[in-house]
């Protein structure tokens, strides 16, 4: 069961949109109140890219801002937040400001008469990362089988001209079938991650080529080769899981960094 199936159906109807035209967004959900408050436990909403309330209630124009700033944080990091709109007396009297995160809690400042405080979880819904496989070879086939299983888009090309559109990652894996070209041309689409199935031997080779071609060495250094974790695979499916295994590494220590930025 997926989020959008437990919301209301005109919820579940927005963000099934939102995620066919691979919109980012955010599921909002109040999980405590105190005092006065407009929403009440248990309201949701869905929140659009630009932070403003797509569909549902979180309350009045107090907690707008906040949900706004929370929202494009966590659209940013990829990490969920949690925001407590509390009026100035409450947070003097717990010692934080405005504006603070402590332990996790994005604090903001409710100054509207009804002085309430409204608790909003607020979890990022992202695009899956796309994934380019180059090459039709038995490990391509392997890693085009497994990668959805852990939220990747896939796309296929059986060399490099048809790499086009935006991605996050590149495996070159054409062994032997056009492995020059098709570097090159994922190289030059400025991907995230770019790796190449083969010896380090081979890419040696391949990279001097490349250079005299005019591909700079620290655009070449870029390139994960041999591609994926050293696990010691030898079929084409281990290749495949250990190419997997790098691109989950370089997707969360790329969320880690932006949390902590």
């Amino acid at each position: 069961m997926t989020p959008a199936e437990l919301f209301s159906p005109d919820l579940a109807e927005t963000a099934q949109t939102l995620r066919a035209k691979e919109q980012p967004f955010a599921f909002a959900t109040i999980v405590r109140t105190a005092g006065t408050t407009a929403a009440k436990p248990g309201a949701k909403a869905i929140i659009g890219a630009d932070g403003t309330i797509l569909h549902g209630f979180l309350g009045g124009g107090c907690t707008r801002g906040a949900v706004r700033r929370a929202t494009l944080e966590a659209l940013e990091t990829g990490a969920p937040r949690l925001v407590s709109v509390a009026p100035e007396d409450f947070l003097n009297e717990i010692g934080v400001s405005a504006g603070a995160i402590v332990e996790g809690v994005l604090y903001a400042r409710n100054g509207c008469p009804s002085r309430g405080t409204i608790d909003i979880f607020i979890e990022p819904c992202l695009p899956m990362p796309a994934l380019t496989v180059l090459g039709n070879s038995p490990v391509a086939e392997a890693l085009a089988q497994i990668a959805p299983q852990f939220h990747w888009s896939i796309s296929r090309a059986v060399d490099g001209a048809a790499v086009s559109g935006k991605m996050s990652a590149v495996v070159v894996a054409t062994q032997g079938q056009g492995d020059l070209d098709a570097l090159r041309d994922a190289l030059s689409q400025g991907a995230k991650y770019v790796a190449f199935v083969g010896s380090k031997k081979k890419f040696a080779a391949l990279s001097r080529k490349l250079s005299e071609a005019g591909v700079s060495e620290a655009t070449l250094a870029t390139v994960s080769a041999p591609a994926g974790l050293d696990i010691g695979a030898v079929t084409p499916e281990e290749i495949a899981l250990s190419i997997l295994a790098e691109l989950i590494t370089v997707r969360r220590t790329s969320i880690e960094r932006s949390q902590n930025a």
